[in-house]
């Protein structure tokens, strides 16, 4: 049975207070908006900031967010790396952000994959915002010489349910190939540098408060002496008539997400039969897991784990990571699951062999989620 262990979470280079991030984008959106050719006529950065503290994530949920991108330290426009607002309303275009991200991304690989790691069999990059070939997971393989023993395969473009998806990637490499050991999973999202400030809509603003930058890698294997879960059951479906609910989309300037106000609806309709299947395939009573397993779901924003929490009826404790981890760092997309897992993994107040069943969501609209046990270790 797959085993998932050895969770190594990599910190973004910046990290900033949300009430700072805030007042950064009502500067942001001010300025965007007054470079534009065509102004909107009602727009004030006074409404402007109303409408954020209104719709955004406060502090009070998200208590900071990481990022690499320097340019959220200052509001200096032209010594921006990205939202040179003066220059562009939006900011530089696709191309500009490609190459921040593709040096990030192998600093970050240079630092999993130091001059003495040993190789994994599969290696599996996750990531939803950025892609560029040759990747950042190949490019390590090629400089370490692992090209003979590595395999690589990119998970792209799947939003914040990447993490089960990719899970199931591995499990599936190491059953077909029974002389693999060890597939490994790196996740890195770069949610900072896709920020439009010339897009004063709901939906964007609610974005640009939530998502921040993350990276953490774990392993999955046959077996292993370390704390680790054991995976029971995986479940993925999309939700029917919700297509265009959210979209990930690919725009001049970076990559654009769009978010209807019926997602939670959607959601909240689908919940308990998914959970009912997903319970039925690893041969379990639903309403034990209910009572009894924690549970580890993807903090879209606070709306949503407040929803998720009244429609299965959880207690706080059930999904104190959850919350936690979204105040710690904010959403970031794929790599926010495993942030969670990484904390129920070391949190004492866990016991051995407990359940975990995981949830997370996104464009499909897509639900996808695991029961995992933990174990403590030999």
């Amino acid at each position: 049975m797959l085993k998932l262990s050895n969770f190594e979470m990599i910190r973004p280079i910046h990290e900033t207070d949300q009430q700072t991030l805030l007042e950064w984008f009502v500067a942001a959106h001010a300025q965007a908006e007054s470079k534009k050719e065509i102004k909107d006529p009602l727009f004030t950065e006074e409404a402007f900031k109303e409408k954020l503290l209104r719709v955004g994530c406060k502090p009070d949920r998200i208590a900071k967010r990481g990022h690499t991108v320097p340019d959220y330290l200052h509001k200096e426009w032209e010594k921006m790396e990205i939202y040179n607002l003066k220059a562009h309303p939006s900011g530089y275009d696709l191309s500009v952000r490609s190459c921040h991200f593709a040096k990030q991304i192998d600093r970050v690989f240079e630092e999993y994959y130091p001059k003495e790691a040993t190789a994994p069999n599969d290696l599996i990059h996750v990531s939803c915002t950025g892609y560029l070939s040759p990747s950042g997971a190949q490019k390590i393989a090629s400089k370490r010489n692992w090209g003979h023993q590595t395999t690589i395969t990119h998970a792209y473009h799947m939003g914040c349910y990447g993490s089960i998806p990719a899970i199931r990637m591995a499990g599936g490499f190491l059953a077909y190939d029974t002389d693999k050991t060890r597939a490994d999973i790196v996740h890195t999202e770069l949610c900072s540098i896709h920020t439009d400030p010339a897009n004063h809509s709901l939906g964007a603003l609610v974005a640009q408060s939530l998502f921040a930058d993350g990276f953490i890698k774990y392993s999955a294997s046959k077996q292993t002496q370390e704390p680790h879960f054991r995976v029971v059951a995986i479940q993925e479906e999309i939700i029917p008539h919700s297509i265009e609910a959210m979209t990930w989309d690919v725009a001049h300037w970076g990559f654009e997400i769009f978010l209807s106000k019926e997602v939670p609806v959607f959601i909240t309709r689908a919940l308990l039969p998914f959970l009912e299947r997903l319970s039925k395939r690893a041969g379990m009573d639903k309403e034990r897991l209910l009572k009894s397993a924690h549970f580890a779901i993807h903090p879209g924003g606070p709306k949503i784990l407040l929803q998720v929490q009244k429609t299965l009826e959880l207690l706080d404790a059930q999904m104190q990571e959850s919350f936690t981890i979204l105040k710690q760092y904010g959403n970031m997309s794929s790599a926010t699951l495993p942030h969670i897992w990484k904390a129920l993994l070391e949190d004492r107040n866990v016991p051995h062999e407990n359940l975990v069943v995981s949830l997370a969501f996104g464009p499909g609209l897509s639900i996808t989620g695991s029961i995992m046990e933990k174990i403590c270790g030999s």
